[in-house]
């Protein structure tokens, strides 16, 4: 199919985000432009923007520049292009004209001179004369003036894609909704209702970030309910390929709500908008899955229904009256004081156009992304409800809620002997073996749910969601028990401590972005240097359970042809070009994962032409026949358990779906080559029938090391060869 070029337009200070989501629809980012992104790719991809776009406003398929340094200029390069290709017979067409310069100053006018180009175009080729027409035309041509070149497009969206369809009335402080999907995105809230975490809104308003958080958590397509679309009567239109889009789109939408659903909760103490909210609610077809009831801040309370860790997203009143910003301090103060109380662990973002409030939250603020409601500048702060981020409280009696204390010292000492011992076991191991890296504690203590790591000094923390039988307070009293503990025990500055909290991973449950520090740190295993964040993700970029599998690969890839799959930030890659493979491809689906991976090998000198690592969906790529003649003599392939990426072509999941990967794997692996074939879904089981067709064996006690030895269900791994023939 033809490539196509596209100028996508979205909210100043949203390019970055809008480029990363279109390369997502099969779109090459060419470059960025204010409040837009030019493209490249094929049709499907524009029409799967004009559906699944949560960012753009408006999808312009590029037809052509012209001169257009004065108003004659421009008329002869309109009339110049062939517009029967785009505007049908007898049809109608408007013109939305931005840019001015020195010669052209007035928008209609401009305007103007295009639809007159388009006419006598047409007409000169023998043909009706078509319709201008301000409301309802077939087609919208877009003209973008800048300095002297006019871009011309046709409007593929037809209308401002901000506009879902469900919003027919708003609140006092409309809030559009692309922005919305700005800031979620920006919050990481995709990221942690993968992991389930729960949604809420305090001050909800008509609801549109609750409505926006939930068609993206659920997977419902921002155009899904929209009746028409700008290239529905554009004689360049492909109908088989838009039914496709529609029919993905309900399909999709389907599949999102048959996992679990995250609760979505919001709070406003004005009844009135929430009836607006109720209303936007239904349009939306999200009835029973948002909910939204009234209730003042100072009556916030957790629900038990809600998820141990979550995202409280808000945008309260800018204060545009002076009277008003008076009161603000103490709104931001009682939304603090709230969300500390209620829902430690969780992540806070409140998006504001008076962002010198946001210091009484009572939080430190982690990132802050300066961005536009409308032309008002505003800002969104990010904060982690962690102890260790809260400020010195101005109440005193608040201070035990907020700031790491010693509840049980009975208790916080046996953390501590705990530690030592395993300082005089498992680090003195580490030391012998030269491994800076390693697991200190994990979850050794039923009382203290952690996994500890070491990165060379610094302290990795992993506080496990406590079970059910374990009160919330006593929880989180433990936690601060041992943030106080470990530092003193491990003889490290607190700064250099790290805490999160996750789930163990179990079916659907994926974890990526947390924060935004941009922090890395080099650490060294087995001679190679590897790239670490602690702070940005809930891993670290380094699995350290699999440091025997990455050691076994360096020891015997020299000379091979090493394909690593998943490859995730590519230290098994690392450990193959340093062990002397011969070449090797390394693939993962995040744009995040490949350019660490490629760091990672740049890091230890790798040959680039030799050691390629490229972004792709590994399914379609092992599915893909004009791959299939790729061979090579090692590969290692560690699945997430469960994945329903929109970058990837289907949804995958491993218990389900390993039997058929093993299989594409072995089609591309050499007849004396090996495939490590290995995932951390602690209830998996190994299809039979793979040993009977493949030599399998099961080598996972050989690659547990002392510090994962007693969790043995950590990862499962398998050898699988070719049967030599009889």
């Amino acid at each position: 199919m033809s490539k196509h070029v596209f100028f996508v337009t979205c909210p100043k200070g949203v390019e970055y985000l809008l480029g990363d989501e279109l390369e997502s629809f099969g779109l090459a980012q060419v470059r960025n432009a204010p409040a837009g992104v030019w493209v490249e790719g094929e049709l499907e991809a524009g029409y799967r923007a004009c559906m699944w776009s949560r960012l753009a406003n408006r999808v312009i398929l590029h037809i052509a520049e012209v001169d257009a340094r004065s108003a004659d200029e421009l008329y002869e390069g309109v009339v110049a292009l062939d517009w029967q290709a785009h505007i049908p017979a007898g049809g109608s067409f408007r013109v939305n004209f931005l840019g001015q310069n020195e010669e052209l100053r007035n928008t209609q006018f401009g305007a103007q001179k295009v639809k007159d180009g388009i006419v006598d175009s047409i007409r000169g080729a023998g043909a009706a004369r078509p319709a201008v027409a301000q409301k309802d035309p077939d087609v919208t041509i877009s003209a973008r003036l800048n300095r002297g070149r006019l871009a011309v497009g046709l409007d593929l969206s037809g209308h401002s894609l901000h506009m879902r369809g469900y919003r027919t009335e708003q609140g006092l402080a409309p809030l559009k909704e692309n922005l919305a999907a700005a800031l979620l995105l920006r919050a990481g809230w995709p990221e942690i209702a993968a992991a389930g975490g729960d949604f809420v809104d305090p001050m909800c308003g008509s609801g549109t970030l609750l409505i926006e958080a939930a068609l993206m958590a659920l997977d419902i397509a921002p155009g899904r309910k929209q009746d028409k679309f700008g290239f529905e009567k554009w004689p360049g239109h492909q109908p088989e390929l838009w039914l496709g889009v529609r029919q993905e789109a309900e399909r999709r939408a389907y599949e999102g709500k048959q996992g679990r659903v995250p609760v979505f909760a919001g709070f406003d103490q004005d009844a009135r908008v929430l009836d607006t909210a109720l209303r936007n609610i239904q349009r939306a077809g999200l009835e029973g899955i948002v909910n939204v009831e009234t209730r003042s801040l100072a009556d916030f309370a957790r629900q038990e229904t809600w998820a141990e860790q979550g995202l409280v997203l808000t945008n309260p009143p800018y204060g545009e009256r002076l009277s008003e910003r008076n009161q603000l301090a103490g709104i931001y103060q009682s939304l603090g004081e709230a969300v500390i109380r209620e829902l430690s662990g969780w992540r806070l973002a409140v998006f504001t156009g008076a962002p010198e409030f946001g210091k009484s939250v009572g939080l430190r603020s982690f990132k802050q992304y300066n961005l536009f409601n409308g032309k008002l500048p505003a800002q969104l702060l990010l904060f982690e409800v962690r102890a260790e981020n809260a400020m010195v409280p101005r109440d005193p009696a608040a201070a035990g809620q907020i700031m790491p204390r010693i509840a049980n010292p009975e208790r916080a000492d046996m953390l501590r002997n705990r530690l030592k011992k395993n300082l005089k076991t498992i680090g003195q191991w580490a030391r012998k073996q030269n491994i800076g890296c390693y697991r200190l504690y994990d979850a050794d203590m039923p009382e203290y749910a952690l996994a500890i790591d070491i990165y060379e000094g610094r302290v990795h923390v992993q506080e496990y969601l406590a079970p059910k039988s374990i009160d919330e307070k006593a929880a989180r009293e433990r936690l601060a028990e041992a943030i106080a503990v470990i530092p003193d025990v491990l003889k490290i500055d607190p700064q250099d401590l790290v805490c999160k909290q996750r789930q163990r991973q179990s079916g659907n449950k994926q974890y990526e972005k947390q924060a935004a520090t941009g922090e890395y740190l080099n650490v060294q295993e087995h001679g190679c240097t590897l790239k670490v964040n602690l702070k940005d993700y809930l891993d670290t970029g380094l699995f350290l359970d699999h440091r025997p599998v990455r050691h076994w690969i360096q020891q015997h890839a020299k000379g091979k042809r090493f394909l690593n799959l998943f490859c995730y930030t590519g230290a098994a890659t690392v450990h193959a070009a340093v062990g002397g493979a011969s070449r090797s491809l390394s693939l993962d689906m995040s744009k995040t994962y490949v350019n660490w991976a490629i760091d990672n090998l740049r890091l230890n000198r790798a040959d680039q032409s030799k050691h390629l690592v490229e972004q792709a969906d590994c399914l379609a790529w092992l599915a893909d026949r004009r791959t299939a003649n790729q061979t090579f003599d090692l590969i290692f392939m560690d699945p997430p358990t469960f994945s329903n990426s929109a970058r990837m072509a289907g949804v995958l999941d491993v218990q389900r779906d390993h039997g058929v990967l093993v299989r594409q794997c072995m089609a591309r692996l050499s007849s004396d080559g090996l495939l490590i074939f290995s995932n951390n879904f602690r209830k998996f089981k190994l299809d039979d029938d793979l040993a009977e067709e493949f030599e399998v064996k099961d080598v996972t006690a050989s690659t547990l090391d002392k510090d994962f030895q007693r969790n043995q269900k950590i990862h499962s791994c398998w050898h699988i060869q070719h049967r030599l023939e009889r």
